[in-house]
Parts: C-alpha cells; sequence; structure tokens
C-alpha cells in the first residue's frame, strides 16, 4: 500500500452561502466568515430570504472584508461577532478599530487563522465607483489557503489584468472561487461583474469550482421581489456563460442560506 502524502484523501470543505457576498468556509478547523450580513435586512434594503441563523457564524475564527460600503462591511453584523479579528486591508482595519472592533491589518504575507492549518492574504481588487465620503475606500479580495484548498474570494470588482497572477499567489489554480456576478438592482453599477465577465475570471484563473454570489439576495424596497424577475436571471445567465468560457470549472450550485461539503 503506497504510503505517499498525496494519496491522503482530502479534508473536506464546507461552504455555505448566507446570501449576498456573504460565506461561510469551514475547512482544516477553522471557521472563515466573509463580508458578512447577518441581520434580517441591509440598511434600506431588503432581504428576500429569512435573517441568518446565528449557527452559520457561531464559532468563527476570522472575518474577511473586501471593502467598506455598506453591504459588505454592515457594522450591525460585525458587533454580532465582538473580538473575532476581521482581516481586511490595513486603512478599512484602521477605520473597524475605531468602531471598537478587532481591525487586523492584511497584505500581501500569508497571516494563520484559527490552530494555522489556513492562511489567509490579500489579493487586489478594482472597485473604484460610488466612493463613502465617511469610510475608507479601498478594495481587494482575499486569498485563503490550506495543505488541501485554494480558494479565492474575488470581492465586488471588474476586470483586470493581474487576475491572471491569482494561481501563482495560491500556488496553483483555485479549487474553488467565490465570485460576485451581479449586484442588487436591475442595474448594474460600474466596479462589478456581469455573468459573461464572471465566468472569464473562472476562465483567466483556470479555477475548478465557481460558487455565484451576490445576486438573488437584497433588493430596494421600492421593488417588490414578486415583480422583480431581475432578481434571478444571472444565475442562469452565469452558468450558460460557464459552460461556454470555462467548461472545465464546475458550478456550485446554492440559494441564500444552502450549504453544500465539497470532498
Amino acid at each position: 500500500m503506497s504510503t505517499d502524502p498525496t494519496d491522503a484523501p482530502r479534508a473536506p470543505l464546507g461552504v455555505t452561502w448566507v446570501g449576498h457576498a456573504t460565506v461561510t468556509l469551514d475547512l482544516h478547523g477553522a471557521r472563515v466568515l466573509i463580508d458578512p450580513l447577518l441581520k434580517r435586512h441591509n440598511g434600506p434594503l431588503r432581504r428576500r430570504f429569512p435573517m441568518p441563523s446565528p449557527e452559520v457564524y457561531r464559532g468563527t475564527d476570522a472575518i474577511l472584508i473586501s471593502h467598506l460600503h455598506h453591504d459588505h462591511a454592515e457594522l450591525p453584523s460585525l458587533r454580532l461577532l465582538p473580538g473575532v479579528p476581521v482581516l481586511t486591508a490595513p486603512e478599512n482595519a484602521a477605520w473597524v478599530r475605531r468602531q471598537g472592533l478587532r481591525g487586523v491589518d492584511l497584505g500581501e504575507d500569508w497571516v494563520p487563522v484559527g490552530t494555522g492549518d489556513v492562511v489567509v492574504r490579500l489579493a487586489p481588487a478594482v472597485h473604484g465607483h460610488r466612493p463613502m465620503p465617511h469610510r475608507p475606500n479601498a478594495a481587494n479580495s482575499h486569498l485563503i489557503k490550506s495543505r488541501d484548498w485554494r480558494i479565492w474570494a474575488v470581492g465586488d470588482t471588474e476586470l483586470f489584468d493581474e487576475m491572471r497572477l491569482v494561481p501563482h499567489q495560491l500556488g496553483g489554480a483555485p479549487d474553488l472561487v467565490l465570485v460576485p456576478i451581479a449586484g442588487w438592482g436591475p442595474r448594474l453599477s460600474g466596479g462589478h461583474l456581469d455573468p459573461e465577465q464572471a465566468a472569464e475570471v473562472c476562465a483567466r484563473t483556470r479555477a475548478s469550482r465557481a460558487l455565484a454570489v451576490h445576486w438573488g439576495t437584497l433588493h430596494p424596497p421600492i421593488i417588490h421581489r414578486g415583480t422583480a424577475p431581475w432578481i434571478d436571471r444571472p444565475h442562469p445567465a452565469f452558468a450558460r456563460a460557464l459552460e461556454r468560457i470555462a467548461p472545465e470549472c464546475e458550478l456550485i450550485d446554492l440559494r441564500p442560506g444552502e450549504s453544500t461539503v465539497v470532498e
């Protein structure tokens, strides 16, 4: 019988799409929570689904914040997790600390999470539209790596050439990308990916799997979900684009609140 450690099965990866850009990852005994929106609604935006269960964020070891727009960095949600490190760009981390929370400066050096079997670092994102006058406007993505998994949490961004460097930065092509495919209204503002562009992200990075986020969750209060077919259109459009543009990338098909385990 072979004793080559590469023959050992991968540890499972638990993935929960909480909704919008919020994802919980469970890997190697660590729980990572990305861009948490954990309340019933997000400011004036309405959530289509029930408020997330505390089970999806209980025991979180680290929070990753891509940028400080209110649909990604919601203070009432962050305050549900006092003491949990919030890993983000330095100027954003300083703002987090000013709110009485545990902001941690993250850069291009790998930082351990939990017991240290999981490490995280920043990677670029291009998201300069709609700058906020009252919060810093740094934007980034996150690279997450363990001995078994390579994950890219893309964050809000437009397409940019340096995306092709992600496999080099991770030490191999991503096993999973968490890729935004839409927004929270019928029109997509600048600095975001549409379904076709999201599939291009998967192709450029040679990703093995993709979970589509940033769609189908939030809507403006003046638009009732029952009369807003635009809210569900991005996902089938992304699935079709993925088959055409990145056919070797597997779609992880989840709806808000659903979970899966990737073996």
